[in-house]
């Protein structure tokens, strides 16, 4: 917990800035996540919140609702549901996988979606290098359980020489060359 706190938080912290920055003619753009536009992109990110702030307190999985504008304040009670200690005991009831996975999870969701909305929006995104670093170690290890649950792409090709986020990306099936 001690170290994946702080990355969870400047994750959040990052992608809920980009959040801000989003204008409502915005909405219909394209994102590299091929399934939403950046409004559907926006309402996954508030279910996002929703449902580890959830998973943290032991409940359930939740499904998604409709676009409510209100990601950063969601966010912020997740990051405070996963500071508690026991957050990061045992398994999840409503999931039934390690604690530690599902931070980690919610860390790949925070580092790529920022990307994802950021690259469509037409706005700067630097992500966390220690966050990045961890994202793509755990989607090196958890890449075809992710790909079975559709939760990443078919491998994009990148560079041997790649830096660690543009792997990330290619890992999950992102094209890092995306463009709107």
């Amino acid at each position: 917990m001690e170290d994946m706190m702080p990355l969870m938080t400047r994750a959040t912290e990052r992608t809920a800035a980009v959040v801000r920055a989003v204008r409502p003619e915005q909405f219909g753009a394209a994102t590299p996540c091929a399934e939403f536009d950046v409004k559907a992109l926006v309402s996954h990110l508030e279910w996002v919140a929703e449902m580890f702030e959830s998973l943290a307190r032991d409940g359930a999985s939740v499904e998604q609702g409709p676009y409510a504008g209100d990601f950063p304040e969601r966010a912020e009670r997740t990051l405070a549901a996963w500071s508690r200690p026991e957050a990061w005991e045992g398994i999840s009831p409503g999931m039934g996988l390690p604690k530690t996975a599902l931070a980690h999870m919610y860390l790949v969701d925070m580092v790529v979606h920022g990307w994802d909305l950021a690259r469509a929006t037409g706005q700067e995104y630097e992500p966390d290098p220690e966050a990045v670093a961890r994202a793509l170690d755990f989607a090196g290890q958890m890449v075809e359980i992710g790909r079975e649950h559709g939760a990443f792409g078919p491998p994009v090709a990148v560079p041997e020489d790649a830096p660690p986020f543009g792997r990330l990306l290619g890992l999950i099936g992102r094209d890092p060359a995306w463009r709107g």
